[in-house]
Formats: structure tokens, sequence, C-alpha cells
């Protein structure tokens, strides 16, 4: 696929950032590709413009971030309505997110331009809060939802159920539930597996279970998972990708499933998911 219109959205704080944006300018121009540019990404690079994230995603054919696996799940979080395909460059160390190093933009756009991308397709979560006399609150995830307890130290109760049917009610610090993109990251911390992009699965990772015996369990995709806030005397949180807590009272219930949106994510041909876990988790195999 080669894209008609190519948006470019970068970390305005990341150092260099700048002088990849226009050097990427040159290179889509290169090729005849006109490019958007978000505007702080626009105003850092000394070129004006007033398209938000929300606009490239209306009016591009793929978005380009600038930055590393928190600028893309910040993309996400702006995209609303309409979710385009996402290639990211890494400014930094490769991410589990980005398919290229910004030392290696030239190769990343003419890849772009020859139309030799290839995408997975990315699960994305559907977070609704439910609390009684108030009105849903809808969140959109790519990696995962956490609820967690606040700076008391602590352990915080929460009744879980898998399509209706009880789990069990986890006393911990939190708990977490990831698409397969975000089995890499918290839940990878707490202890959880590595889903593959395609695994169709979600999995729940407790944070610190008071029993030992509470472990990570693989849900398929297409179950609804409810987690019921049951405890009273300390404050729950919920935190959907990293983003501001969400203050969530006793009583409320936290439904996820999958969404019925997904994410393009492009990737460099030869460039594999299992490499990358190789690369980024140091997997060189045994001396022994």
């Amino acid at each position: 696929m080669r894209p008609k219109k190519i948006g470019l959205i970068a970390h305005t704080a990341k150092p260099g950032v700048a002088e990849l944006t226009r050097s990427l300018c040159q290179e889509f121009e290169r090729f005849q590709l006109p490019v958007l540019l978000e505007a702080k990404t626009a105003a850092l690079a000394g070129m004006s413009s007033q398209c938000t994230v929300a606009d490239l995603g209306r009016q591009a054919d793929l978005l380009v971030v600038l930055g590393g696996d928190g600028t893309i799940l910040h993309v996400v979080e702006q995209l609303t309505d309409v979710i385009k395909p996402v290639f990211g460059i890494n400014v930094g160390s490769l991410g589990f997110l980005t398919c290229a190093n910004s030392s290696t933009y030239s190769e990343a756009v003419e890849c772009i331009a020859t139309g030799k991308m290839t995408f997975s397709d990315r699960t994305l979560l559907e977070v609704t809060v439910r609390a009684d006399g108030r009105d849903p609150i809808v969140m959109t995830g790519l990696n995962d939802a956490v609820l967690s307890r606040g700076e008391v130290s602590r352990l915080i109760r929460l009744k879980t159920r898998v399509n209706g049917e009880s789990l069990t009610e986890f006393n911990a610090d939190g708990l977490i539930v990831a698409t397969p993109t975000g089995s890499t990251a918290y839940s990878l911390s707490a202890g959880g597996p590595i889903l593959a992009p395609e695994s169709g699965a979600f999995v729940i990772t407790p944070i610190c279970p008071h029993v030992l015996t509470n472990r990570s369990i693989i849900v398929g995709e297409s179950a609804t998972i409810e987690i019921e806030v049951t405890e009273r005397e300390y404050p729950v949180f919920l935190t959907v990708d990293g983003r501001e807590p969400l203050h969530v009272e006793a009583g409320a219930i936290v439904e996820i499933r999958k969404s019925d949106r997904v994410l393009p994510l492009a990737s460099l041909p030869g460039v594999s998911f299992f490499g990358v876990v190789r690369q980024k988790l140091k997997w060189s195999g045994s001396n022994i």
C-alpha cells in the first residue's frame, strides 16, 4: 500500500526531533508525497500548521510518529473516531511498537513511498466505568487497563468476573488487563506472559497478590471482563495506557472488552515481533 498523504507527529521534547522532522519532509517531497504536520511538530521545525492529531487521523492515509512507544500510545488516545495506520520511528532505542530508528529515516521513507510496508492489526481495549447515578465513562486503550492503589501502601480488593462468571476477588496492589501488544509492558514487569500480536487473547495479571496462587490468566479476546471495586477504605484508581488516573469509587464496575476498532501497525520488511522481542529482551540463547 502506497499512501497518498502522510501525517507527521513528533514527541517535541525528544532531542534532535526538529531536524529529523525537516529531513523527513524533504525525503517525502523527493518521492512527491504530501505531508501534513501536527501543529506543535510544525512549530518546533519552524513550519506552519494548525492540524491536531485528530485532524491528521481524518485527512492522512498513514501517520508517521517520531518518538517512542509512549508517543504512539498518546497518538492513539487522540484519534477519536478514525484510526489510521501508524508507522513509528524511534528517537532513542528500539521499542516494541516502533519499527525503524531515526538514523535510518531515509530507508523508512523509501519503504513507505514504495508501498513495501507490512501491517499488523493490533487489538484495542474498550474500557467502560459504570457507577450508580452517573453516565458511563468510555476509554480506548492499546496496551492495558490498570486498577491500582493510591499512595497508601495497602492492598485493595477487586472482584473479577469473566463472561459473567466469578473468577476471584483479588487482594493485591492492583490488577492489569492487557492486550497482546500490552503484554510486553506493565504486565510483563508484573510477571505476566508475552503474547504474540495475533494470539487473540487478553491477559489478566495481578500486581503483588496477597494469595501466592493468584497468577496471570489468559482469556479469549471475545471475553467481557468485569472488575468490581469492593475496597471501601482506600482509594482505587484506573489508568488506561498510562494516562491520568481516574478515581474509581467503591461499588463501581470497570468493564473491559475488545474494541470494534483495530490499530494497523506498520513495520519494515523483515522486522518481526519475535525479532524485536529477542533484541529488546536480549535473548541471545544459552552458552551452557
